[in-house]
């Protein structure tokens, strides 16, 4: 099986000391993204915390800051808007919206811990076409939870109805 070469990416430390974003593992989706700003975030607080690097993306590329599991796990941490879309044609610095979601302990970040991680994806260009009315599909307009999976659900999220589907369903 052939491999494509990596992604060419044009990266800007705006903070020497920062590290080039790197792969922690072989096989790693993201690379780690570091702050520069020591940061205290009491229960429930949000900050903005800057990266020190920006980038330039191939077109047809975008990066996608995801959170960190430890720091999820381990802290409370999550990403407000996770994840956040880096498109091709931004220039400025790589910032993470954090928030602490533990209940009673603050979070503390040093300059240069890792905060985030940076998935860089190929994202395909769409055109919509406006139609009256969609093709039907089995799942339907079933949304939030309609395949179940939690012992706390009593049915398709929302207590809504699953939509009638005029065919055999047996073997789905």
């Amino acid at each position: 099986m052939s491999r494509r070469p990596p992604v060419e990416v044009l990266l800007r430390r705006l903070d020497p000391e920062v590290p080039v974003p790197a792969y922690g593992h072989p096989g790693d989706a993201g690379v780690d993204l570091v702050t520069t700003e020591p940061a205290v975030l009491a229960p429930g607080e949000r900050a903005v915390l800057p990266t020190g690097v920006s980038i330039a993306l191939p077109d047809g590329y975008a990066a996608f800051v995801h959170p960190r599991s430890g720091l999820a796990a381990r802290c409370g941490v999550a990403l407000v808007n996770a994840p956040g879309t880096v498109d091709a044609g931004y220039r400025g610095e790589i910032k993470v919206t954090v928030v602490n979601l533990d209940p009673r302990e603050a979070v503390r970040f040093a300059r240069l811990d890792r905060v985030a991680q940076l998935v860089v994806q190929q994202v395909e260009k769409v055109r919509f076409h406006e139609v009256a009315a969609l093709p039907g599909s089995v799942r339907g307009a079933d949304g939030f939870g309609s395949t179940g999976g939690h012992a706390d659900t009593d049915g398709p999220a929302g207590g809504h109805e699953l939509a009638s589907v005029d065919h055999d369903r047996e073997g789905l």
